[in-house]
């Protein structure tokens, strides 16, 4: 599904009742500095955050329930090979949104990290699904919510991600995307934890390195695996 809008512009789709002028009060976008840490430490700390679209007919989203890191010496990152067109947003700053094409038919989305010049980001995996479920129903018809988006393409299709998100502001409460902290972080690390870490899914370089993270009780999760628990 292909939206013609630009990063700074929303786009119509109704989601039901408007939900925005009750969750945007809490809906405190993550610091920079949250992002300015290596990829490897962001990633689980995402894990119970907001991943937020703004629409005109309101916000969709949901919270993060799996992510995975990808560094600057890793041959399975992007940016391992230096900057091009496509990767550029890697390369800070910070806080960015990260989106790629992959298979000529799916968008991934991922949240920039690292300084400046250094190709770092964290591939968003999966989400609980929590507010705007018409219009993610719209605009990925399924049979079980689980199956909403229970994986990096079936998130960005639920939510209308695709490359005009790229290089969006996730620290502005104004971009068509952005992470919120969660005012319920610690109940819904109680009620979906504890977190696990894996090797990472579809990759065939650096498969060995244990960056993907999960919340163990969520429903939404992509795949489990063999894992360490922290």
């Amino acid at each position: 599904m292909q939206h013609n809008i630009t990063c700074t512009e929303t786009e119509a789709k109704p989601s039901g009742a408007p939900v925005e002028s009750l969750l945007a009060p809490r809906l405190v976008p993550l610091p920079r500095s949250f992002y300015e840490p290596s990829a490897r430490r962001v990633a689980p700390r995402l894990l119970g955050h907001l991943l937020i679209r703004r629409t005109t007919g309101g916000l969709i989203g949901g919270i993060i329930v799996e992510t995975e890191a990808y560094l600057e010496d890793d041959p399975a990152c992007h940016a391992y090979r230096g900057p091009t067109n496509r990767n550029r947003a890697m390369f800070g700053p910070p806080g960015r949104a990260y989106v790629y094409f992959i298979y000529g038919n799916h968008w991934c989305f991922n949240a920039v990290c690292r300084g400046s010049g250094v190709g770092e980001a964290v591939l968003v995996r999966a989400l609980e699904p929590v507010f705007g479920l018409e219009a993610m129903n719209d605009n990925r018809a399924v049979s079980r919510r689980r199956d909403l988006t229970n994986g990096p393409a079936k998130l960005c299709e639920a939510m209308a991600i695709d490359r005009t998100h790229d290089h969006c502001d996730l620290c502005n409460p104004s971009s068509p995307v952005f992470i919120a902290e969660n005012p319920h972080h610690r109940s819904v690390i109680r009620r979906l934890g504890p977190k696990a870490t894996t090797t990472r899914i579809g990759i065939s370089q650096a498969a060995d390195l244990t960056l993907r993270f999960y919340f163990d009780g969520s429903e939404f999760v992509s795949r489990r695996a063999r894992q360490t628990r922290s």
